[in-house]
This record gives structure tokens, sequence and C-alpha cells, in this order.
């Protein structure tokens, strides 16, 4: 074999071999006294945001402060506070960014109804546009008559 073909194998072992492994997850062994708590629980830390991750929820972000949120929301719905307490708890302290569908609110309302608006005024310009070429005629007898002239002197090519 040739040097070349010999290091590609080896090359694919150092690969392997130094690429880290899959991220070990930190699994956190919460207990609940009831599957009522439990289902709260985890609802509530996959509907809150991650607040340094890019897009992730508590439930999936290994972040510090992932996991200090998640003991937070253990905390609280071990003490029998509602979802909504907690939600208004975390909205309060972190802001409408930790929820992934933000609460209609003055603040907000552009955000749930701009793109309704943006789609609105599309389809009003298409049915305007749509109207205005509609009134137009094709063309006029002057330019349909040279279109044949034009025509005709093609053929005679």
């Amino acid at each position: 074999m040739t040097r070349p073909a010999l290091m590609a194998p080896v090359m694919l072992a150092l690969l392997v071999t130094a690429a880290p492994g899959p991220a070990a997850a930190q699994v956190e062994a919460v207990n609940f006294e009831n599957a009522r708590q439990e289902d709260l629980y985890r609802d509530l830390i996959d509907e809150l945001r991650c607040l340094v991750c890019a897009n992730q929820s508590l439930s999936d972000s290994n972040a510090d402060l992932a996991a200090d949120l998640r003991a937070r929301v253990y905390e609280m719905v071990a003490g029998g506070q509602s979802r909504e307490a907690i939600i208004d708890y975390m909205v309060k302290r972190y802001g409408e960014y930790v929820l992934y569908r933000p609460r209609l609110s003055p603040a907000t309302a552009f955000l749930w109804f701009a793109p309704f608006a943006v789609a609105l005024a599309g389809f009003a310009l298409i049915f305007t546009m749509a109207k205005r070429r509609s009134r137009q005629p094709p063309c006029t007898a002057a330019q349909s008559q040279q279109a044949r002239a034009l025509l005709e002197d093609e053929r005679h090519w």
C-alpha cells in the first residue's frame, strides 16, 4: 500500500478516538407526591425556554442556568404552587422571553398580529394589481397590426 492509503485509516482512527462522545446529559432525579405534580413539572420545563441556549426548552438544555431553573420549578411544583403562579414568577423574574408562546399583552401584540397584517396587506396589494391589470385592454388595434406585421416579416426569413 502507498503511504497516503495507509494514512487514511490512521487519520480516521485518530478522528474517531479524539472526537468527543455524545454529550452526557445531566439526569436529575425528581420525586413528586403524585403523578399530577410530575406531569405539571414536565409540562413546565418543556414550555419554558432556556435563557442562555439558542431556542431550547429547559428540559432540552444542559446549561447551568437551565439546571437552576429546573430546580426552581421543581421546588415550586413540589410546594404546591399552581401552573399560573409558576409561570407568573418566571415571567416577572426573566421577562416574556422565558415563554415559548408569549402571552397576549400590549408589549407582545405586535408579535401576535404583525404576520396577519402583513398577509392581509399582501393580499390587498395582489387584488388591486390584478383589478388594475384587468381594466387595461390587452393591446390596441394598432399594436395588434404591428405585431402581425412583425410576425409576417419573421416568416419570410
